[in-house]
């Protein structure tokens, strides 16, 4: 296990990717915080299976568009764990629509969720990571490519905004050894975009392999970028899409 002693929060990781890395990294050994919003029964589950894989664990209440909760999240995290070495900056919210037609609440709703909370999390992460912290952003395939007619641009903006955080933090941490990365996943197979769904066959049609990945795709990716393999990586993004973007 290549993560053994080393405590991570992965935010928004009730379900879904969240939890699939979540999962991961208590496979490799970290014990694990994780935040959700409103699904307290699933973010349970999560506990559950990390404990059960013998590493400690616990579930934060937190609204991602609330900067006092993410910064109360990353002290509760420190709290419970004695610590933090990784943090993964996970939540995220969906909204599609024309620019012409968006309404500003989902303007602003994408952006304070998909950007100012990981930079919330982030700044109040930095004093508590030593040599060797870890900080993963969850960008999005789209922030290098995006499809015209389905309602993307603001949300690709959010998650292309991630690259340009990450390089300038990376610089930032460098002389601290930590490393700043960005995962930026493709179709995952997930409740939000379930692979039969109504998008399915359109990705999956996009993707040089056919066919939608596993939140452990994700995970794996997160967990290898959080271990001593990855010392060397920082400022990047590592795009995980099945070929979709070649």
């Amino acid at each position: 296990m290549t993560l053994t002693g080393k405590r991570a929060l992965v935010t928004g990781a009730s379900r879904g990717i969240g939890a699939g890395i979540a999962k991961v990294l208590a496979a490799e050994g970290a014990d694990v915080a994780i935040t959700y919003e409103k699904s307290a029964d699933a973010a349970a589950e999560v506990v559950r299976a990390i404990e059960a894989l013998g590493r400690r664990a616990v579930a934060i209440q937190a609204d991602n568009a609330d900067v006092t909760a993410v910064q109360a999240s990353i002290a509760t995290a420190v709290e419970k764990l004695g610590g933090l070495d990784i943090l993964v900056n996970n939540a995220g919210i969906l909204r599609l629509s024309t620019v012409a037609d968006m309404s500003l609440e989902d303007i602003d709703a994408l952006l304070n969720v998909n950007v100012r909370a990981p930079v919330v999390a982030s700044k109040a992460a930095i004093p508590h990571l030593g040599q060797g912290g870890r900080i993963i952003n969850i960008g999005s395939f789209f922030a290098d490519k995006v499809p015209g007619g389905a309602g993307l641009p603001v949300y690709a903006l959010s998650k292309s905004a991630l690259t340009a955080f990450s390089q300038g933090l990376a610089r930032e941490l460098g002389p601290r050894d930590i490393t700043v990365n960005v995962v930026q996943p493709g179709s995952i197979d997930t409740d939000m975009n379930p692979a039969h769904g109504p998008f399915g066959e359109t990705l999956r049609s996009i993707t040089a392999l056919g066919r939608y990945g596993k939140v452990e795709d994700i995970g794996n990716m997160v967990a290898f970028l959080a271990g001593p393999k990855a010392q060397y990586i920082t400022g990047t993004a590592l795009t995980v899409d099945g070929g979709a973007n070649a």
